[in-house]
């Protein structure tokens, strides 16, 4: 998916009928057939039964009244009314009917859009913000449905209408027909003369409005922010720009509409002059009769009431064309993270090996055409470079470094949300590209140090939905990493709806709550990703026995921050600019002097200059706590 820049582009609009596109919207209602074929049907006798209106006043003026007929003249005003009724009854019928047809062709589509996200590779949210694919799911989607439920159905029963008009006009007079649509040249010119100006008023406002939204999220998000250096007023006549703006754009449009409805008045009022000055004359002349004019009047104002619809109908089109284009490129946006073709699953109950052999790996796209190609035009920026190791069943690993040298996109690559572009990664054995994604995942645990929440209740941010997770597991994990106490403190246990990616919680209670989901997912192989960092000295005393539960009898792959995460690790591989320098227990590479020496040595100097200036400042000794060592 090509990657759009700027609002104005995000918000540009397309060409009013794009065929290709239109097709493959119509796809969306191969299975309501039924419906839309009974909505045409209501459409056309809806249109049909507008015709007879007039007809019966034509009898009613030239045979019921001149003739006294008082029967007829009855029988022409139940006529009449049973036909605004049935009218009625069909512009009912048809607008529930494409109300209904648009909201399930949404509720389609706004699955497959939802599907399809799920299974989209981490690269491509990398690369296209969040508020973006909100927007997908959200704006787009309802703009199709005003389409299907408001656009194609009643464009085409605006078309049919014009015709049956055109064609009941011709029927009863051709020589006063030709007279009535004398002034449609004029309104075309005047649709063509607004549609342009009304196209860019609304392109305009879609794009304010995209900025409106975008400084709001921003500025909500970061109002702590605001609030501590005191922007509020300088953030308050920043919005008050953008909101002129948006309403300059609305006026804007607002002003070409007041003005394109008065001169389709106007052309209307031209049309029923041109009629009564005509059949006038040719009433007196005995070759039009009253009826014939009557009938007229009625039809052309009918007539106009179409084209004002399909005037306002463009811009929803034009939209919804935009729309559908926005929407396709994200449902073609290939994935790239599949399924083996020939999948190879992983031993049973399994051992937790994990193998490194000659990885390699960018973030770069020139990366891509290596992995593929074998060469590129330019060297990628390697993120890994030539990367072997292996971790033996039940070991614990740390990885340390300084930050960018690599240590959580190995994590990556071995859930593979990422492929590397040279060498292979193995899991019990197996290449992880020839194992089920859901099996090689549900083996592998992972507790990150920023802990995502969903605003749902405790248990479910344990088992995250998954039924074979019953209470008594959910409730054993909590008391084995000791979440339990303080979600007994809360009001509603373990029933206690959290807030919007766990708010109403502190960063160690979160983080509590992460390992506790670990544990109850019962991984083979269990990934902690600088996991202890968040939380005080206290809770990490209280976590690290659980941890040591957590452990028993895994494969464990440690980011390390704090040294007593790592100081008990049966080997620590020491990454620096993306390759592996150091492999060693804490003590021989201590004894070593090397890298990790000096980030231990380094660590020590920082922990020692806060402990004199805590002194300093306090007039006492600082608190113990624990060593950490730089990564």
């Amino acid at each position: 998916m090509s990657r759009t820049t700027g609002l104005d582009g995000e918000e540009r609009l397309g060409k009013a009928y794009d065929g290709r596109l239109l097709r493959r919207l119509l796809r969306y209602t191969r299975p309501y057939r039924a419906q839309v074929v009974l909505a045409i049907t209501l459409l056309l006798t809806g249109a049909a039964v507008e015709l007879a209106g007039p007809w019966l006043t034509k009898f009613a003026i030239d045979r019921a009244i001149p003739e006294r007929d008082t029967p007829f003249l009855a029988w022409l005003a139940i006529a009449y009314a049973l036909t605004l009724l049935v009218g009625f009854a069909m512009r009912y019928a048809q607008t529930v009917l494409t109300t209904r047809l648009g909201q399930q062709i949404m509720y389609d589509l706004r699955r497959e859009i939802f599907t399809h996200f799920q299974r989209l590779d981490l690269a491509f949210f990398d690369r296209n913000p969040v508020g973006r694919m909100m927007t997908r799911v959200t704006n787009d989607v309802e703009v199709l449905n005003e389409l299907f439920s408001s656009g194609i159905v009643t464009v085409f029963g605006d078309l049919f209408t014009l015709f049956f008009i055109a064609g009941a006009m011709f029927i009863l007079d051709w020589r006063l027909a030709l007279v009535t649509l004398a002034v449609i040249p004029l309104v075309l010119i005047a649709a063509f003369f607004f549609r342009g100006r009304i196209r860019e008023a609304f392109r305009e406002i879609r794009v304010r409005l995209a900025r409106i939204n975008s400084y709001l999220q921003e500025r909500i998000t970061g109002v702590s922010t605001v609030q501590l250096f005191n922007r509020e007023g300088s953030t308050a006549r920043h919005f008050a720009e953008i909101n002129d703006d948006h309403l300059a754009a609305h006026l804007r449009s607002i002003t070409y509409y007041a003005l394109f409805f008065p001169v389709m008045e106007v052309l209307t009022a031209v049309a029923i002059a041109l009629i009564i000055t005509y059949g006038g004359f040719h009433i007196l002349g005995g070759t039009v009769t009253v009826g014939v004019v009557a009938a007229f009047l009625q039809y052309i104002r009918r007539f106009f009431r179409p084209i004002q619809d399909l005037s306002e109908k463009y811009n929803m089109l034009q939209g919804a064309m935009a729309s559908s284009e926005r929407i396709f490129q994200l449902l073609d946006t290939e994935i790239e993270i599949t399924e083996p073709e020939a999948p190879h699953p992983l031993p049973e109950p399994g051992r937790g090996e994990i193998e490194f052999r000659n990885v390699w790996f960018s973030y770069d796209r020139a990366a891509e055409e290596i992995g593929q190609e074998g060469s590129a035009t330019s060297e990628p920026e390697w993120v890994l470079r030539d990367i072997s190791f292996k971790v033996a069943p039940g070991e614990r690993v740390a990885i340390v470094g300084h930050t960018g040298a690599g240590k959580t996109t190995i994590i990556n690559l071995l859930m593979r949300f990422y492929e590397p572009q040279r060498g292979q990664i193995l899991f019990d054995g197996v290449p992880i590209d020839q194992v089920p994604l859901a099996q090689l995942r549900r083996r592998i645990g992972l507790v990150l140090q920023d802990v995502f929440l969903f605003s749902r209740n405790i248990e479910y941010n344990i088992n995250l939905g998954d039924e074979s997770i019953g209470e008594e597991v959910i409730r054993e994990a909590a008391r084995e990493v000791g979440a339990e106490p303080f979600i007994e403190r809360l009001e509603g246990g373990y029933d206690e709806r959290l807030g919007e990616r766990g708010a109403s919680l502190s960063t160690g209670e979160r983080q509590i709550l992460s390992f506790a989901r670990a544990l109850a997912f019962d991984p083979l192989v269990l990934i902690l990703d600088e996991a202890t960092s968040s939380v005080d000295t206290e809770v990490e005393h209280q976590i690290q026995l659980a941890l040591e539960r957590l452990l028993h009898d895994r494969t464990a792959l440690v980011i390390a921050h704090r040294l007593s995460t790592i100081r008990n690790a049966d080997r620590i591989i020491v990454l620096h600019h993306g390759e592996l320098r150091e492999v060693g227990t804490h003590h021989e590479l201590l004894e070593k002097g090397g890298i990790y020496a000096r980030l231990h040595e380094l660590q020590f100097a920082q922990e020692r200059e806060l402990g004199w200036e805590t002194e300093r400042l306090t007039g006492g000794p600082k608190g113990s706590g624990e060593t950490q060592i730089a990564s």
